[in-house]
């Protein structure tokens, strides 16, 4: 919001110095300010819509991985465990237990592997 206002009152400002009439100076910032909500507007959208994409790839590559790449998959999932220092023994079940669930294991990957909410 403020880098719009700064704009808006730059553009009234710089209009002001140049052009007598107060109206084309009050009809410019209006339609600054309406192109650049539009333009604000679509940055987030696209770089929401590119967050999206991003995740739901990883997620499909995860997926596939733990079809695929299950040994790998296994032994990422321990070596998380192990960095938090939980024993070898716990690594082992922990790992068991969350490799049951193809969904929540997913979730679980991305989540502290990837580090994607």
């Amino acid at each position: 919001m403020s880098y719009g206002l700064t704009v808006s009152f730059a553009l009234a400002t710089g209009l002001s110095g140049a052009v007598d009439c107060s109206s084309i100076i009050f009809i410019a910032g209006i339609a600054e300010i309406a192109a650049s909500s539009i333009v604000m507007g679509l940055g987030g959208y696209l770089s929401g819509k590119t967050e999206q994409d991003h995740y739901y790839n990883e997620e499909r590559r995860e997926y596939d991985e733990i079809e695929n790449l299950r040994h790998r998959e296994i032994i990422e999932t321990k070596e998380f465990f192990a960095n938090i220092g939980l024993s070898k023994e716990i690594q082992d079940k922990a790992t068991e237990e969350i490799s049951q669930d193809k969904d929540r294991w997913v979730e679980f990957m991305m989540k502290y592997e990837l580090g994607l909410d």
